[in-house]
């Protein structure tokens, strides 16, 4: 219905830009979060940004107080499901974006930290929920010669004729009783360097050998404590960007496990893939839109400072295009990634191709909105001085994490080639 105004005034605006009006409660959890990300993870952010590879994961490394400061918050993201799932959807983006929006690698810290626990409530296993409680945790999914290769499914359409599927690095051998774990994950394992427990994806045999008839690796999915004997890790990795996460290999020699910690065994082990990258991908999402916003507002603020041509910047037209094009593409972002985050959450038949969509399309507009506000900063931007140039390194490492953007856009299409050939869009 059309609503008239008496007078003209500004539009209702919130931190999270041309937002519909929020209850009570999410106000307040988005006024805690925001609290949160700028008085705790921004500073620490910049702090770990400078440190070595090794000395963020060092005892005494401010890197561990930002988990303290998250069980301060109270935010339980067990409790969503008693909430009404449009309030928890809405609930897990605000909270998603304002960590990004603190510091990108720190956000995707925290968010990958609980998915082991987030995996055995799933599962329904209570024993595992109590293994996980309390403990930093890392999802461990891709081996040094399995990257991409962890996620081709459709063998008929992307893969060697006749050529079995990849093998990987890290196996595992199933029995009655116990997993037996060899191998290796790779160095981009997220909280890798830190983690006390992962959740492991491992190619396994369960007395039948490795492939499947169709050529696929059979699987296994547990919950696999990192302080049995047998566990190792690799150094830290140092990279350019998001530095503030701790990332790094893990090596198993003979780990053993009771089969009960599996969460997934072979004939469960795909569909669970399917559910847990679904899943997780979905905070790539919202912490880069985060991460866009974040660099959309330095530079209006820049922007408002900073003098050229005898005026502000902020008075130039050109400037003021650029501003409303970088505040259109936030809001683009945020529409994917929450559109994306409650079809993953609400619809049954749910799948990683679909949410990865969005995360291509939110770190490729996040990507644009930061350089187009490092370019506004100018010469000034490429110094430490500002954190600008932060940004740009936090970004270019998100169009690989969690899938490289052209191979999950590759993907997508085999999705749709198949979805077509069991009669989508034929009508």
């Amino acid at each position: 219905m059309l609503t008239l105004k008496d007078k003209l005034t500004l539009p209702t605006v919130g931190l999270t830009g041309f937002e519909t009006p929020l209850s009570e409660i999410e106000v307040a959890v988005q006024d805690s979060v925001h609290r949160f990300a700028r008085e705790v993870l921004r500073p620490i952010g910049q702090e770990l940004d400078r440190m070595t590879a090794e000395e963020v994961i060092a005892p005494g490394s401010p890197y561990y107080s930002v988990f303290a400061e998250v069980a301060k918050l109270g935010l339980d993201t067990g409790a969503f499901g008693e909430l009404d799932a449009d309030v928890a959807v809405r609930l897990e983006s605000l909270i998603g974006e304002e960590l990004g929006w603190g510091d990108a690698g720190l956000g995707v810290s925290v968010a990958v930290a609980g998915f082991p626990i987030e995996m055995a409530r799933a599962a329904g296993n209570q024993e595992l929920v109590d293994l996980c409680t309390g403990r930093i945790g890392c999802w461990m999914i891709t081996h040094p010669d399995k990257g991409s290769d962890v996620g081709a499914f459709d063998l008929q359409r992307e893969w060697v004729p006749g050529a079995p599927g990849n093998k990987g690095n890290m196996f595992a051998k199933v029995g009655a009783d116990e997993i037996v774990i060899s191998g290796q994950c790779s160095a981009w394992v997220s909280n890798g360097a830190v983690a006390q427990v992962a959740l492991g994806y491992l190619t396994a045999d369960y007395g039948d050998g490795y492939f499947g008839a169709d050529g696929r690796p059979n699987g296994v999915a547990a919950i696999i404590p990192l302080d049995l004997p047998g566990v190792s890790r690799g150094k830290p990795l140092e990279k350019i960007g998001q530095r503030s996460l701790p990332q790094g290999e893990i090596y198993f020699d003979n780990v053993r496990i009771p089969r009960r910690f599996a969460i997934s065994l072979k004939d469960e082990y795909y569909g669970s893939v399917a559910s847990a990258w679904s899943y997780a991908g979905t905070h790539m999402s919202q912490l880069f839109t985060g991460v866009a916003r974040s660099a959309f507002e330095m530079a209006l603020a820049y922007c408002h400072e900073r003098k050229q041509g005898g005026q502000l910047l902020i008075d130039h037209q050109l400037t003021r295009y650029r501003l409303g094009d970088m505040m259109r593409r936030v809001e683009l972002c945020r529409g994917v990634a929450r559109r994306s985050l409650a079809y993953a959450r609400l619809t049954p038949q749910g799948h990683p191709w679909a949410t990865a969509s969005a995360k291509v399309t939110v770190t490729e507009e996040a990507e644009r909105v930061v350089l187009e506000a490092f370019r506004l900063f100018g010469g000034n931007g490429t110094t430490r001085e500002y954190p600008i140039e932060k940004l740009v390194r936090d970004v270019r490492a998100a169009l690989i994490e969690d899938g490289e953007n052209t191979m999950l856009t590759t993907r997508l299409g085999y999705l749709v080639q198949q979805l077509y050939a069991d009669g989508w869009a034929q009508n």
